[in-house]
């Protein structure tokens, strides 16, 4: 992506990268830069970064051709424009895209909330807790951005570089006090949040995930504290105490730092008073103040999301009944235990749980509202880590009363390969049923329950859109299920028969 400048006229990178080696020329003036070979345009600084699958230093060529005034490399290059050289052209061209949009963040309280579960809920909670408060809140999460003037989906967590330099640069002018920005691990690995100074930091947990992405637990932990080095001195951060990981950090946070908790020890605590299918509430201690929370949103889980938006806004000045009104404001948020109501007797929720520990949360919290059965429809295809497929079968297996295993996909094009792997995981694999057509084994899966039962369907979450033939294809697990439900609730006599269900126990 080109990346142009409206603040600023210029970067000058000697300035910029004061450890850079700059060869060919005193200095580089950089008014626009680009990090595709393919698109760079004349006059422009060409980032040469390498990427999981290819490397920007053999596009130099491409890149000069179309007219790239200079370049900024990791290595000396054979070009007759002047290089910089510096040891992360990553964090560089992170660097430049922050300068070129006029370094946004030092002009907004900028907050980065990462961790393994619950990114996208807890940006959605502080941006509500600090709107409550009268605050203008811009947010990027994985469900889309919000810029303060409006709002647009999109299907990434953290977008790169130069779009996030972009949008912190939309909100300033759209008149944003703070900005949220969820963070992922693939993001912070790849130095994306760069040149942002963070305000604050939330880190909801840290668990054993994104294996195939990052190699070993110990890199995936690197790529997460690695927000914590763009913390400025007077920021602050938050961390659940009651995660073994998170609660290690705190030894190692040099910024002021609050803990959360629900069972353990922390600053700002919280105690479940009652939970239904359709609320909970929990009283919410902060220093001398206790008040009750009621929220749509159930499961344990959902109160550390809380816990740790609550605590960001409480250092924010926000006072704790405001705080409440806040967290109580956000009723749903698409694929994050969603619930859906179309007049059934019996519970159905939408949950993105792709992980086994997702999985086994999102079960947990259901297993204690459910008086009946616990129903649950999931699936795991080949872009998954292969070592989660087994472990997605065992908690499938301990936490429903009856498991289906489906693709992902639109297509129900899983291969049989993935669904082997998933049955490894059971001790009886004869009682898993297997149905690839997702859309069928979600309308099974309902029409199987009955009075009192609760139906999760998981591991896709929020609405996408998904490429079959060349077209793209909607795939809402919401709009599948709502649909049966209200067809099947206006209906004396059933549709059809069903599709057919197969038994696929490993052979």
């Amino acid at each position: 992506m080109t990346l142009s400048t409206q603040p600023t006229s210029a970067v000058s990178l000697r300035r910029l990268l004061p450890e850079a080696k700059i060869m060919g020329a005193e200095d580089i003036v950089v008014r626009s830069c680009a990090a595709n070979s393919k698109f760079c345009l004349p006059d422009e600084l060409f980032v040469a970064m390498v990427g999981p699958h290819q490397d920007g230093h053999d596009f130099v060529e491409e890149a000069t051709a179309n007219g790239a005034s200079a370049i900024l490399a990791e290595r000396a290059l054979p070009t007759s424009v002047p290089v910089c050289i510096v040891e992360n052209s990553q964090s560089a061209y992170a660097q430049i895209c922050q300068a070129l949009a006029g370094d946004p963040s030092k002009r907004m309280r900028v907050i980065g909330v990462t961790g393994t579960n619950g990114k996208t809920t807890v940006c959605r909670l502080i941006q509500s807790i600090m709107e409550t408060a009268g605050a203008t809140v811009g947010m990027s999460s994985s469900l889309g951005y919000d810029n303060g003037y409006d709002r647009q989906p999109w299907d990434c967590d953290t977008p790169s570089a130069a779009i996030l330099a972009d949008l912190l640069s939309r909100m300033e002018y759209n008149g944003c006090t703070h900005a949220v920005v969820e963070a992922s691990s693939e993001a912070l690995s790849r130095d994306r949040l760069d040149g942002i100074e963070l305000d604050a930091v939330a880190i909801t947990n840290l668990r054993n995930d994104h294996l195939d992405v990052h190699g070993s637990v110990t890199n995936y932990h690197r790529a997460k504290k690695k927000i914590l080095g763009r913390l400025r001195e007077t920021g602050f951060a938050v961390v659940n105490a009651d995660d073994a990981a998170c609660e290690k950090l705190l030894s190692q946070i040099e910024t002021p730092a609050l803990s959360v908790a629900l069972h353990g020890a922390g600053e700002i605590t919280a105690s479940i008073v009652e939970r239904h299918k359709s609320e909970q509430t929990f009283l919410l201690s902060a220093g001398d103040e206790t008040v009750p929370v009621c929220t749509r949103m159930i499961g344990d889980h959902h109160v550390y999301n809380c816990l740790v938006a609550a605590a960001v806004g409480l250092v924010y000045g926000v006072d704790l009944k405001t705080v409440v009104r806040g967290l109580e404001r956000v009723e749903s948020i698409p694929g994050r235990m969603q619930r859906i109501e179309c007049g059934q007797p019996f519970g159905v929720f939408v949950d993105q749980a792709d992980t086994p520990d997702a999985l086994a949360m999102a079960l947990k919290s259901l297993r204690r509202v459910t008086h009946g059965r616990l129903i649950c429809v999931f699936g795991s295809d080949g872009h998954d880590d292969p070592g989660k497929r087994p472990l997605l079968g065992r908690v499938a297996e301990r936490g429903a009363d009856l498991s289906l295993i489906t693709s992902s996909s639109i297509s129900g094009r899983g291969s049989l390969e993935d669904v082997h792997d998933v049955l490894d995981g059971y001790e009886r694999p004869a009682r898993a049923h297997v149905m690839p057509d997702r859309t069928a084994a979600i309308q099974w899966a309902l029409g199987e329950a009955q009075t009192g039962d609760t139906v999760l369907i998981a591991g896709r979450g929020a609405p996408n859109l998904q490429t079959l033939r060349e077209e793209e294809l909607p795939l809402d697990d919401v709009e599948i299920a709502q649909a049966w439900l209200y067809q099947e609730m206006n209906e004396e006599e059933p549709i059809d028969e069903g599709p057919v269900l197969l038994k696929f126990p490993r052979g």
